[in-house]
């Protein structure tokens, strides 16, 4: 695994969703408790909407706690001026404002979908077990794309 040197700055991410309510909220939570010491991370929407409480369940069911977050649009003062790679984590919103995004930077693009792929639930139990894949499924390319920088590159579009 990457280590970083004491003295090496964060590489600054910011990760896109269209309302930061689902699939950048929980690669922030991953990238943050995995790699916390390599990257400082954020994340927004150009959107506002709350936080998907569904989602905020499940991951609690999972033992990850992401109780304490909130929604951001791009107004939020906490994203630097400054980043390195700005990630999208749905197609749909990287093809209506990739051009206009108020940032530059290399960007990605890795689709993870909206919650409108949760449709083919029939109850709550089958509408958890999308959501438990859905985490995984983030957890899983977090675990693999973040552990060494250098592989963001091999990324940019």
């Amino acid at each position: 695994m990457f280590k970083k040197s004491k003295d090496a700055e964060k590489v600054k991410i910011l990760l896109v969703d269209e309302y930061n309510d689902l699939q950048s909220q929980v690669a922030e939570y991953f990238i943050k408790e995995m790699y916390g010491d390599i990257y400082d991370v954020h994340s927004a929407g150009p959107k506002f909407d709350c936080m998907n409480c569904e989602l905020i369940s499940v991951m609690y069911q999972l033992g990850y706690d992401i109780r304490a977050r909130r929604a951001k649009d791009f107004r939020d003062k906490k994203i630097p001026a400054k980043l390195d790679y700005i990630i999208f984590m749905e197609k749909a919103t990287y093809d209506r404002i990739t051009k206009v995004i108020p940032w530059d930077a290399p960007q990605i693009l890795k689709d993870f979908g909206r919650k409108d792929n949760f449709e083919e639930a029939t109850d709550d139990v089958e509408l958890m077990e999308c959501y438990k894949a859905f985490i995984e499924k983030v957890r899983v390319w977090v675990e693999e794309t973040f552990a060494d920088p250098a592989n963001l590159k091999s990324m940019v579009i």
